[in-house]
């Protein structure tokens, strides 16, 4: 059976299917919980939340489900920048702010994001997965999670990268194709690269369970997938439509009307790669805009995604999505697992 791998003995579920922890208000505690429930593993994306609000989110989850789910982590580095180039970078953000009648205040900018009250959290709350990406947390956490029986996973988007994942003794790795909507998982740099070519050379070069990710919107792609040398899949566009998605409804509404061509790879939100639905937001920034990195340049556009938001203006948000945005459907997510497994079934049985 195509449901009976190393990854389901590992993580406990029925179905090799992980939902994307996608971070920034998509995966509520619904999305989680109906997840899991499913027979899927759902997680949580803490990368903005404080560990208060992480505890809140995982103890909302337990009152939901009493199946495994799981906390994905950004790992981020101090990353410093000239007080002139911070200036720089504000400034260049003044016309957003401008049409959207917010202060012109410098607001408080975070340097690097501290996961060790995080970890200390998804401890203490006995959650049984943690993933990390864009990059790989100091051996002392893993350490730390393994002791507790706690299943680690990492993030590649490279063979390099999940060379080096499996070398500090997580035990699997998402492979993460450039088709990926969001932020990619890159830690030592390199190219963009497809979940088609990927998956299996990652699947060549590690003995861990590898986990397909990146433009993966139904059976077909599961199938796929599992051609490919991977054990199991993570899904995060396809979710991001489902009834008990946190994602805005213009957000919903642009990933809806979109379509392949639509999305780009950007920096101008965050600092950091990741693949969204193109707007005059992005248009205007990868014009000659200079970007400060991750999370400094997150920092700095914060307001203007939330007062976006509040003001129903799309051009100014950031629309997350991956290349397979014709293939959503506006469902539950029940709905949405029962037609997966019927599909993959009648693809692998």
């Amino acid at each position: 059976m195509w449901n009976k791998t190393e990854l389901t003995r590992i993580l406990q579920i029925e179905y090799p299917i992980i939902q994307a922890p996608m971070a920034g208000g998509p995966t509520t505690p619904e999305l989680v919980s109906e997840v899991s429930n499913a027979g899927g593993l759902g997680m949580i994306g803490a990368g903005y939340l404080s560990a208060d609000q992480l505890k809140t989110t995982i103890q909302d989850v337990k009152q939901r489900t009493n199946l495994p789910f799981g906390v994905n982590l950004f790992v981020v580095k101090e990353e410093n920048i000239s007080e002139v180039e911070l200036h720089k970078s504000f400034q260049t953000l003044e016309t957003f702010r401008k049409k959207l009648n917010l202060s012109n205040e410098l607001p408080e900018v975070k340097t690097s994001l501290e996961i060790e009250r995080h970890i200390e959290m998804i401890i203490e709350e006995n959650v049984p997965v943690c993933s990390f990406t864009f990059g790989i947390p100091d051996q002392s956490i893993i350490n730390r999670l393994k002791e507790n029986k706690i299943t680690v996973i990492g993030t590649a988007t490279t063979v390099e990268e999940a060379i080096a994942v499996e070398r500090a003794g997580m035990d699997a790795i998402v492979a993460q194709g450039s088709e990926a909507g969001g932020h990619r998982g890159s830690f030592l740099g390199g190219g963009i690269i497809g979940t088609m070519a990927l998956a299996p050379q990652v699947d060549d070069h590690v003995k861990i369970p590898v986990i397909a990710s990146g433009g993966i919107m139904d059976g077909r792609g599961f199938a796929a997938a599992t051609m490919l040398g991977a054990e199991g899949v993570q899904m995060g566009t396809v979710f991001l439509t489902t009834r008990e998605s946190g994602a805005h409804d213009l957000h919903k509404k642009a990933i809806m009307d979109a379509t392949e061509e639509n999305t780009v790879l950007t920096k101008s939100f965050s600092g950091k790669e990741a693949r969204g639905i193109e707007n005059e937001f992005i248009r205007l920034m990868n014009e000659n805009a200079f970007i400060a990195p991750y999370p400094i340049q997150n920092s700095l556009t914060k307001s203007i995604r939330k007062e976006a938001a509040k003001q129903g203006n799309a051009h100014f948000m950031s629309l997350w999505a991956g290349q397979g945005t014709r293939m959503n459907k506006e469902t539950t997510v029940k709905e949405l697992f029962e037609e997966l497994v019927l599909e993959i079934n009648a693809k692998l049985n």
